[in-house]
């Protein structure tokens, strides 16, 4: 038992440094999961679609010799149109936003295939933006953690910033009462395919830094993003809360850390990857529905003070 728990110990450690820069590529997935989730009550699933969408646009420009950081940009772009096409489908033709992502998701498929003219792409050798952090080595964790994790200090306060304007404060009004913001004059439209659009660019940026952090592009590396990335949601928010706004920006980052350090420690404990989906899917199970246990919980024990 005792070399069992140590060969755990020693394989879960020797793997945090891949896992943390997992995390922060991965935390603008969760970010963008959780933007149109919990700012714009829309629930969406564009992000497992522009992410690979992101990746496949990097990709085919990091072969062609674009510079990393435009590839970047790119892909952000693109991502921003996917997720503005989703919110317009919803809004235009009174399409459930859950059925319009999905459509959305479907019809990138063949999208990311066209751009690529094939299912994966390798650019190993390629430059990226890991490149450029001075004394580390190239594609070792310690520069993919200082730009993923810089990347992410800085998105963290730019939104931070962002949502307490007036116009931040507006999409929030709308994802909390869409009547009651357009009675005030708020553009409605406006907001839902910024908001979601925004959302959706965040989740294509991350596929563009996974691309360059992995050295290859594949039409298929979204399968499965959705529910890791709700996973760590929930589980950011269970540490960080949700009463203010930076409490919220934080859950994805938060999360995403802790979720891909208990991955981890499932893989060094000798878990099969394939019962990583099945322990994923319980987990979000069991989070989504802590609340309504503990509030049956909670009337249950009310009603037996009453008895009493």
């Amino acid at each position: 038992m005792m070399d069992f728990i140590q060969t755990t110990v020693s394989s879960f450690v020797s793997l945090i440094p891949v896992t943390l820069a997992q995390s922060f590529i991965l935390s603008f997935v969760v970010l963008g999961i959780m933007i149109p989730f919990r700012m714009l009550s829309f629930p969406d699933l564009t992000s497992e679609g522009a992410f690979p969408l992101g990746g496949c646009v990097c990709g085919i420009l990091l072969a062609a010799g674009v510079a990393p950081p435009l590839a970047i940009v790119a892909a952000f772009v693109v991502g921003l149109g996917a997720g503005c096409c989703t919110a317009f489908i919803h809004l235009r033709f009174r399409i459930h936003t859950l059925l319009a992502g999905i459509l959305m998701s479907t019809m990138l498929y063949s999208i990311n295939l066209a751009i690529m003219g094939k299912s994966n792409l390798s650019v190993f050798g390629s430059p990226t933006v890991f490149d450029v952090v001075p004394f580390t080595e190239p594609g070792f964790p310690a520069s993919k953690i200082i730009i993923a994790g810089l990347l992410a200090v800085i998105v963290l306060i730019a939104l931070n910033l962002y949502f307490k304007t007036e116009k931040g404060t507006a999409m929030r009004a709308v994802g909390s009462n869409p009547d009651m913001a357009e009675a005030q004059g708020i553009n409605v439209w406006a907001a839902t395919i910024g908001g979601v659009g925004i959302a959706s660019a965040f989740s294509a940026a991350s596929g563009a830094l996974m691309v360059q952090s992995q050295g290859f592009a594949d039409v298929n590396m979204g399968i499965g993003i959705l529910i890791n990335g709700l996973a760590a949601l929930m589980i950011g928010e269970a540490f960080t809360g949700k009463q203010t706004v930076l409490r919220q920006l934080l859950a994805p980052f938060v999360g995403s850390i802790i979720y891909y350090q208990l991955v981890s420690l499932c893989l060094a404990a000798g878990m099969p990857p394939p019962n990583l989906k099945l322990a994923t899917g319980l987990f979000v199970l069991i989070m989504l529905a802590l609340p309504s246990i503990r509030r049956s919980r909670g009337g249950a024990a009310t009603r037996e003070t009453i008895r009493e």
